[in-house]
């Protein structure tokens, strides 16, 4: 049966059934794991971050026409597109990751749950706090958003 409270014990499930700890080696393996995939999570909302921000940099207004009308209305593909789509990509796999961490966090076992937040902060302190508050908009401590 599954716990619904935390508890502090070497024998967890984590995410699937194939996933269980019943030894101090196995339990110590998936701390680290549960530690460098939050940290992982920090990167890639970093380099998520960069590249949105190199796909919204500001563009030099269009011309406008006589008739008031800026052109074109397609704007050119290029870097900017590129880095759009690397956004993209990077938002799908993070939020995958980010509901993986919350999902393994649900095992309410207490030391995946501070592996997780220990993870979380350090990938913070080495990916993320250098931005100088550069999209403060996306700064959220949830790992699932």
């Amino acid at each position: 049966m599954m716990h619904m409270t935390f508890y502090w014990g070497i024998k967890a499930t984590i995410l699937f059934d194939f996933w269980k700890t019943d030894s101090w080696l196995s339990y110590i393996l998936t701390l680290i794991a549960c530690f460098v995939f939050s940290a992982f999570y920090q990167y890639l909302e970093n380099r998520r971050i960069q590249f949105k921000s190199l796909s919204s940099s500001r563009r030099p207004p269009p011309p406008r026409s006589s008739s008031g009308v800026s052109a074109p209305l397609i704007p050119k593909s290029g870097t900017r597109s590129a880095a759009k789509a690397a956004s993209v990509l990077l938002f799908g796999v993070n939020a995958a990751i980010g509901y993986l961490l919350m999902l393994a966090a649900m095992s309410f076992n207490g030391g995946v749950f501070i592996a997780i937040v220990v993870g979380l902060t350090a990938g913070y302190a080495v990916f993320r706090s250098d931005d100088g508050g550069a999209d403060i908009a996306t700064d959220d401590p949830c790992p699932c958003a």
